[in-house]
């Protein structure tokens, strides 16, 4: 008996913590926040699908941990500060922001193709959105002096060429805010920290590239990690580690899950090109 209890405290690595997931009704967001709820944390998630948002929040309400929903609009600072003071009041605390949320935009195929207005809306919700929200979840955290914040940007936080301008832009700035962010914090005991994932199939990005499956998506993008694909599970556990006790002391950290994507230079290569 004592050995089941110790293996079923070990499965569920955030037991007794509360997370707030934006988007969390669809796509990484809700592989997240299903896992986190795997793993005995109560999830509230904020997202302006309301519908999905129920439907997840239902499921997991059903298993051993409780969840709620709540609509925000990441872009609102009332919206954003109201999903932070529904998690505390409801939970009592909040120990892990993931600010998750985010859009593609459009594509323009030339900066001066580019409108102005378009630009502003990816950087008004990737990056502005990821703000507030850990603006909001830094006023809970510190008089706490703990807590966890993580940010999904993206393998194009890192390089260019790969995605828009808008887009671009607006993940490199949240690995930035993320740095700033962890050096303050971190006198409080907050820690912050970011996830870079590669191109992963979900609704929004086969929306974006006009595909139907994991295998269209992984054959039509470059990769050089051959045998295995990337899936929304993949960068929810990567969450999961900086959101638990395991990353205790990691802060400052962008976590890249591109198969090493992100190093390779397909152009010139020529450990590649002797295989």
């Amino acid at each position: 008996m004592a050995t089941a209890s110790l293996l079923s405290a070990v499965a569920r690595r955030l037991e007794g913590k509360v997370a707030l997931v934006t988007g969390g009704a669809s796509g990484i967001g809700e592989c997240t926040a299903r896992l986190f709820s795997k793993h005995g944390a109560k999830v509230v998630i904020a997202d302006i699908q309301d519908e999905l948002g129920h439907s997840v929040c239902q499921h997991l309400t059903n298993s051993s941990s409780s969840s709620c929903y709540v609509h925000c609009d990441i872009t609102n600072e009332n919206h954003m500060q109201n999903a932070v003071n529904t998690a505390v009041s409801k939970y009592g605390k909040l120990d892990i922001m993931l600010n998750n949320a985010g859009i593609m935009g459009a594509w323009a195929p030339s900066i001066v193709d580019n409108e102005k207005s378009a630009f502003e809306q990816v950087i008004s919700v990737n990056l502005v959105g990821t703000f507030v929200g850990t603006k909001q979840a830094a006023k809970v955290m510190i008089p706490t002096r703990s807590g966890t914040i993580i940010s999904i940007a993206s393998v194009c936080g890192n390089i260019g060429g790969m995605a828009s301008h808008a887009y671009t832009c607006s993940k490199h700035g949240v690995i930035g805010l993320m740095r700033n962010a962890a050096v303050e914090l971190g006198t409080y005991g907050i820690r912050v920290n970011c996830v870079s994932p590669y191109a992963t199939p979900t609704p929004m990005s086969r929306t974006f590239l006009n595909l139907d499956d994991e295998e269209e998506i992984s054959s039509t993008l470059y990769s050089n990690l051959k045998g295995t694909l990337l899936q929304p599970q993949d960068i929810a556990h990567a969450a999961l580690y900086l959101a638990s006790d395991d990353s205790k002391y990691v802060s400052g950290l962008n976590l890249v899950v591109d198969g090493g994507f992100s190093i390779h230079n397909s152009g010139f290569c020529p450990l590649h090109q002797s295989y």
